[in-house]
């Protein structure tokens, strides 16, 4: 595992795509810079809960990310000794919006039907 508590991955479609790198090079640097230390804080000192970790169901974490004058969110999963992150998105009201939640259950399912 190189050292790391778990080894980080992108979700894969199957037509190839990581949408969770496509979303995080849309951002700018500074905002890719605090999600990718979030996302590295998680990684090492797994497991980890509230303020930067929320668990939402079985299988399905998200690691929440304060940026300026906004909030991201990265739904992840744990699957083994890899940290695949499922689905990421810029939190625009207090709930987090069911579209966002299903996106990440669809890939969450996409991937267990893969790996079984």
């Amino acid at each position: 595992m190189n050292g790391f508590r778990l080894e980080v991955r992108f979700f894969r479609t199957a037509a190839g795509t990581e949408p969770v790198r496509e979303w995080l090079k849309s951002l700018g640097q500074a905002d890719r810079k605090t999600i990718g230390e979030d996302i590295k804080t998680v990684q090492f000192g797994w497991p980890l809960g509230m303020p930067l970790v929320r668990k939402f169901e079985t299988d399905l974490w998200e690691v929440r990310s304060s940026l300026r004058g906004r909030i991201a969110r990265v739904v992840f999963t744990v699957y083994g000794s890899r940290m695949i992150l499922l689905h990421g998105f810029i939190k625009k009201s207090q709930k987090t919006p069911a579209t966002d939640l299903n996106t990440a259950r669809k890939r969450l399912a996409e991937l267990k039907d893969r790996e079984s």
